[in-house]
């Protein structure tokens, strides 16, 4: 099984480090294929909504790049809490697509009847709110909290933005969540020691996705081409020339 792993920023340790949780979750027989854009051809951090617009069509050029190749993925996963470009992501995609945001508050409420969300700036917090809708967990979902630190500082596990992370997972416990979902793919190395400072289930959306996605493929489970996700009309916009 091979599983297309799509960091949508241009941040090359990122990329490694949640590649990394993707292949200790996957399985020996799983093949992950971890990728991000090249400087200039997509955003270096995912932090505002211009940002996502340009995030989601890197996601869509990927998946569309891989599917016209020898050998598509079986599945793929969208590595940024936002998302971005799932829907199109579907559309040019066989095999399942997961985003990470979806993953992560799926997998909450299999591990506790509430969550919180502990992401990285305000400013995407209302995006965040709109998965929860989206997602159909308004009733799940007790509280979001934002730590205010840049995404591209969390690729030091041991800087203060790592423990003002943590403060706000214990936080979100007082709140009354049986779980908290991290918000952010870079995130994904605190989640064990997370996990044990807070005394509850804390979900990384990249190991919740990997683990999702290769269910799927093997239970033979696919994205329906039915009608909304079946390939578009112009298609062609994306694929290699």
């Amino acid at each position: 099984m091979r599983i297309r792993l799509i960091n949508p920023n241009t941040s090359r340790a990122m990329t490694g480090k949640i590649a990394a949780t993707a292949r200790e979750v996957a399985g020996p027989d799983v093949a992950v294929v971890a990728g991000c854009p090249e400087p200039g051809s997509g955003p270096a951090a995912v932090e505002s909504h211009t940002d996502e617009a340009w995030a989601a069509l890197v996601v869509a050029r990927d998946v569309a790049a891989c599917e016209a190749g020898e050998r598509p993925a079986d599945g793929y996963v969208v590595a940024c809490f936002g998302d971005p470009g799932l829907d199109a992501a579907r559309e040019q995609a066989t095999g399942p697509v997961v985003g990470i945001a979806e993953a992560a508050m799926h997998v909450a409420t299999l591990s506790g009847r509430t969550f919180a969300v502990v992401t990285t700036l305000s400013r995407t917090l209302g995006r965040a709110q709109d998965l929860v809708r989206r997602y159909g967990y308004q009733d799940a979902c007790v509280a979001l909290h934002a730590a205010d630190v840049p995404v591209l500082d969390l690729e030091d596990a041991g800087s203060a933005a790592c423990e003002r992370i943590a403060r706000l997972c214990e936080r979100a416990v007082l709140d009354g969540a049986d779980t908290v979902v991290l918000g952010c793919a870079g995130m994904t190395d605190l989640c064990a020691d997370l996990t044990r400072r807070t005394g509850v289930p804390v979900v990384d959306g990249v190991a919740a996705a990997v683990g999702l996605v290769s269910g799927m493929v093997r239970m033979g489970v696919g994205t329906s081409k039915r009608d909304e996700y079946r390939l578009p009309p112009r298609a062609d916009a994306l694929r290699p020339s």
